[in-house]
């Protein structure tokens, strides 16, 4: 997971990037996570695919609350 500098420092551009890039592995994550537990045939224990469901939610969570913070930070700055 990608980390900034404090948001504070960065450009509207470079939080509108920012942003994108988050939205984007987002997708990305939600994407293969779907690719990887509905379309496909691969079989893995019950507790394995426990663990992958909390690791999944999990790094959701984090990339919506970066991406929360961005469109906070961005309001308050009339840039979005």
């Amino acid at each position: 997971m990608e980390t900034f500098k404090n948001m504070g420092d960065m450009s509207t551009d470079e939080l509108r990037a920012a942003l994108k890039r988050l939205k984007d592995n987002l997708c990305d994550l939600e994407d293969v996570h779907s690719f990887s537990f509905q379309r496909t045939s691969v079989h893995i224990g019950a507790e394995k695919a426990q663990n992958m469901q909390e690791e999944f939610e999990e790094e959701c969570g984090r990339y919506k609350q970066q991406i929360e913070e961005i469109e906070k930070e961005l309001k308050n700055r009339g840039g979005l």
